[in-house]
């Protein structure tokens, strides 16, 4: 079998593996990240996005561990250690997440949607969001708190630099 270099979370990461095997259960069955979710298996709901090397969102059950190779991934238990980043503090603070199996995929895709365009419309988040599929359909919470965390953002782009690493 295969050894694939990759990194994830800022971890250089070695992975002995079939080259098709999605990215998806590398995280989960062999690194043990488990906040990256299984949905649907091809790309339509949103559970398993992952941002990659340039902070793009994609299907981490779309891209195989050969694909992924060489690269770089964050999954949401890299996004911030502490929960600090804006987005996780927007999810909790509009209380967004009610059985929460969606919430990882739609967090980092706010993530990217935010790197992209720091001050979001209406049909900015639908576009970027409008694939992710939440069971609980607690969609307008989720709009507030993509709205939260773009607020956050620029707030704390404006801030003056603290001490130590952010």
């Amino acid at each position: 079998m295969p050894t694939y270099r990759f990194t994830v979370n800022g971890l250089a990461r070695e992975v002995a593996a079939d080259p098709r095997m999605p990215l998806l259960w590398v995280l989960r069955d062999r690194l043990e990240l488990f906040g990256t979710r299984f949905g649907c298996g091809v790309g339509e709901c949103g559970a398993c996005t992952v941002l990659d090397d340039a902070g793009s969102a994609v299907r981490s059950c779309l891209v195989t561990i050969a694909e992924a190779a060489g690269k770089s991934y964050t999954t949401i238990e890299g996004l911030s250690a502490d929960g600090s980043h804006p987005c996780q503090r927007a999810w909790i603070e509009e209380d967004v997440a009610q059985c929460g199996f969606c919430q990882a995929g739609m967090i980092l895709e706010t993530a990217a949607l935010l790197r992209a365009r720091p001050e979001p419309t209406d049909a900015d988040i639908d576009r970027a969001l409008g694939e992710h599929v939440c069971r609980c359909g607690t969609y307008d919470r989720i709009r507030r708190a993509v709205k939260r965390a773009a607020s956050y953002a620029h707030e704390d782009h404006r801030a003056p630099a603290r001490g130590g690493a952010r």
